[in-house]
């Protein structure tokens, strides 16, 4: 398999993409592109390969199979591996996870423009607009409840790593990046998550990128 991701350092989807690939078990090569460089339109011209997904990332190839969009890809690994490897086995904890994960998929756009992916920033903002503040309460009810009623098992949300901690892992590295205050339980969850090595191989490629996206720099600030 070959696993197209853009710039590890913003692109919160890519690291999904990865993490899903990762907890797959199986083997794949890893491709890193610069996303809204010089080249990035060039690259998209030139390279075949990434179409039909038109550009975007990441995106899986395996053999004739072509995936883009990380839910898609991580629901094509779990079909390959077995779902058990992805989702909690009892009913009720994967029904909620299944929720949080489509919620995290297709909600929080205040959260993701006015807090972007960028892992190499430290920063703290001095106010939040009230429906960035909104998302964070709503995803900080979504983790108690999580390890409230499923999380005895391990230090992650439902226990043991799963696709609810994929999806929600690019939060983490926002709440750290601008230094979101969150209560103790929210704390050790995030450094659980972000201790993960995995994380920690994701963090020392990120740091080690030379490349800058200006936008999501000035967003940052």
């Amino acid at each position: 398999m070959k696993l197209i991701v853009g710039n590890r350092n913003y692109s919160s989807w890519s690291l999904r993409g990865w993490l899903a690939a990762k907890q797959s078990g199986l083997p794949f090569e890893e491709l890193a592109v610069p996303l809204y460089g010089e080249d990035w339109e060039e690259m998209k011209r030139a390279a075949g390969e990434f179409q039909p997904s038109g550009g975007k990332v990441p995106v899986l190839w395996d053999g004739d199979v072509v995936v883009w969009d990380s839910l898609a890809i991580m629901e094509y690994l779990a079909d390959r591996v077995g779902r058990d490897r992805f989702w909690p086995k009892p009913d009720a904890p994967r029904a909620m996870a299944r929720a949080m994960v489509a919620e995290m998929h297709s909600s929080y756009l205040p959260l993701r423009r006015s807090l972007p992916m960028n892992i190499r920033l430290h920063t703290r903002l001095a106010d939040l607009p009230d429906e960035v503040r909104a998302d964070i309460v709503r995803i900080l009810g979504l983790w108690a409840e999580a390890r409230a009623r499923f999380g005895q098992g391990g230090p992650f949300l439902f226990g043991t790593f799963c696709a609810a901690d994929i999806f929600y892992a690019p939060v983490v590295s926002r709440f750290i990046t601008y230094g979101i205050t969150v209560p103790g339980f929210a704390q050790a969850y995030m450094e659980a998550v972000w201790e993960h090595a995995w994380l920690r191989e994701w963090i020392a490629s990120a740091e080690a990128e030379d490349w800058t996206i200006s936008q999501f720099e000035v967003a940052a600030r």
